[in-house]
């Protein structure tokens, strides 16, 4: 009898250690813009559908880990662009877009995940992170390089608990990449076409921005 007592509170005891380790499951929707030699500042008419699935893990009120997977496509015209350059060069592209992260969140309010019911829980957050990702244009090579590569993914958010166990969250997040290939537009092309020639100096990025709904697996207490 003793012995089934103490495993029962032994049981009671660690059960609040998993308790508190939140994990949350979710998806989302967005759109991607990329800026490059063909678009060297942001152009919202080239925004392009992507979405994204991801896993966090609420390490405490103020950090969560987060691992995702994000699909898409990002493009640009040459055409509408408002620039002499790239009206006479007149190139345009589409890319398809794969990646995988894995951020980390600050989290700048009291954000609880411990309480089921807790009215206007929500808190703003920064995250920054590695990511791999891979891409392919929609036009063949005009020369060979490498079709993946690494990314640093940072950015601004914010995650509102909608009632338990759902919560809600907006995100804009930038991509540093370390190609100049996005738009299949490097830093060596015709040499005989000095408009098809790239800038070496600057590399590509890409954004995501997104809306998410996200699923917490709480665990029962012992009381």
């Amino acid at each position: 009898m003793k012995k089934r007592l103490f495993l029962f509170l032994g049981f009671c005891l660690i059960i609040p250690v998993l308790h508190a380790q939140k994990l949350e499951l979710g998806g989302g929707l967005g759109g991607l813009l990329y800026k490059g030699d063909i678009a060297p500042a942001l152009h919202p008419g080239f925004a392009r559908p992507g979405g994204h699935l991801f896993f966090r893990y609420n390490k405490s009120q103020a950090v969560s880990i987060r691992a995702s997977v994000m699909a898409g496509s990002i493009g640009a015209k040459d055409s509408e662009v408002r620039n002499p350059f790239n009206q006479a060069r007149g190139f345009s592209f589409r890319t398809r877009l794969t990646e995988i992260s894995t951020d980390l969140e600050y989290n700048f309010l009291n954000y609880r995940h411990d309480n089921l019911r807790r009215a206007g829980n929500w808190t703003p957050y920064v995250f920054g992170g590695v990511a791999l990702f891979s891409f392919q244009p929609n036009q063949e090579a005009s020369t060979n390089y490498r079709k993946n590569g690494l990314a640093l993914p940072f950015g601004v958010g914010a995650k509102w608990q909608l009632g338990s166990p759902w919560s809600l969250g907006i995100e804009l997040g930038t991509r540093k990449t370390f190609t100049d290939y996005l738009d299949n537009l490097g830093e060596v092309q015709d040499l005989n076409n000095k408009l098809a020639q790239g800038d070496p100096s600057h590399k590509d990025f890409y954004y995501y921005t997104s809306i998410s709904l996200s699923y917490t697996f709480y665990r029962i207490v012992c009381p």
